[in-house]
């Protein structure tokens, strides 16, 4: 397969790719610009010659994070049911899967310094993955204003994520299964699910 890749697209693509496996395997605190050079085999100045900064490298390598995990709701969605309540149910599913397998990763792209840094590009990619919940709220609760339920919802989620993966959830409510905590947060957010 011919690509029309430039010698610098290709680098610049084997950095980022380079910092998501470091991520994944070893955490967010493992992504120096130093350690990213040496795994992806070039000078310890070459990554600033396509990213500025140390910041610019991480926000490109949580956009790849932004773009799975998108890739992973819009996945479910098509192949959940049509029920609104059920596919807020799926999103959320998807998303608590997403923390508890990529810790690393959730981690990074929920950094403050890189998703208030505007120039970096990251509330493009976060911000449409807000805007599918928000519309999935709307559709699931007509007496409320979508984006404040939608905004509370995900609070909740990320709260449950950001515990369940430090095992404190686990302790707190003694149990190995988050179903529960997930339908006590729709509960909460969107009413008691029609019986």
């Amino acid at each position: 397969m011919q690509t029309n890749d430039t010698p610098a697209d290709s680098l610049r693509e084997r950095l980022i790719d380079t910092g998501v496996t470091l991520v994944d395997t070893e955490g967010a605190a493992a992504l120096s610009l130093r350690e990213i050079a040496r795994r992806a085999g070039v000078s310890h100045g070459a990554p600033r010659r396509y990213f500025p900064t140390h910041l610019e490298l991480l926000s490109a390598i949580a956009r790849r994070g932004f773009e799975q995990l998108g890739e992973r709701i819009t996945r479910a969605l098509a192949d959940g049911g049509r029920d609104p309540r059920t596919q807020v149910a799926t999103l959320a599913r998807v998303y608590l899967d997403f923390a508890a397998r990529n810790r690393g990763m959730y981690e990074l792209m929920f950094r403050h310094d890189l998703l208030e840094s505007g120039e970096l590009g990251l509330r493009e990619t976060s911000l449409p993955l807000f805007q599918v919940l928000t519309e999935l709220v709307a559709a699931a609760r007509l007496d409320t204003t979508p984006a404040v339920v939608a905004g509370a919802l995900w609070a909740n989620l990320h709260g449950v994520a950001q515990l369940w993966g430090w095992g404190s959830l686990q302790l707190a409510v003694s149990g190995e299964d988050i179903e529960p905590l997930l339908a006590a947060v729709l509960d909460a957010h969107l009413g008691p699910e029609p019986r």
